[in-house]
């Protein structure tokens, strides 16, 4: 069985999206692949307490206990490895978790670790990206999956979705219509990811 492993900060959208898509497409029969785990580096994170409700183990590494980013990533590494294996290596998937990955990290897991961007990549890597396509008069933003490399929100794309620029948008009017959109691309493109893999 090939393991998936989520990482959140927060409240888990993306994960439970991620989560019901494997249940409703039978990933364990289609592909031999399961969510596996979720992690947050956040105790309080509301992602936790869906993920435990659907049977998911769930562990919590508190970034502010280690000395260092790569003290944290070290730990965090170890945390995944545990449903790592030669003949089944694990998929990682960034699912909101607000950390900055070191090359280390990012090297381990070269080709599974995937992540979801709020913006249409290469445009508006980092925060904020709603707010800036609204100031930069985009009449479209929308969301990207990418293959993470140390670069930060950079790496070959897998999928995007395209959502107008509404007049009189504001970032969070934005940002709800692109999560909408988020909730469906990142299952997809995890879907065509182990059909690669399988």
């Amino acid at each position: 069985m090939k393991n998936i492993v989520i990482l959140i900060s927060g409240g888990g959208s993306n994960m439970a999206a991620i989560v019901n898509a494997a249940q409703r497409g039978r990933w364990a029969d289609h592909y031999g692949a399961r969510v596996a785990a979720v992690i947050s580096n956040k105790a309080d994170a509301k992602g936790l307490e869906f993920a435990s409700a659907q049977g998911i183990v769930t562990e919590v590494l508190d970034h502010k206990v280690y000395p260092s980013r790569e003290a944290f990533d070290a730990a965090l590494a170890q945390l995944i490895d545990r449903y790592d294996s030669p003949e089944q290596p694990v998929l990682v998937l960034l699912a909101g978790f607000m950390r900055i990955l070191t090359p280390a990290f990012v090297n381990r897991y070269a080709g599974r670790l995937v992540n979801i961007h709020p913006s249409l990549l290469p445009a508006f890597a980092g925060l904020h990206t709603h707010q800036r396509a609204i100031e930069a008069g985009c009449q479209v933003a929308g969301a990207t999956v990418h293959l993470v490399t140390a670069e930060l929100d950079h790496g070959p794309i897998l999928a995007q979705a395209v959502v107008p620029v509404l007049p009189g948008d504001t970032a969070d009017t934005l940002a709800a219509r692109v999560l909408t959109q988020e909730h469906l691309l990142y299952p997809q493109a995890v879907t065509g990811l182990l059909q690669k893999l399988a």
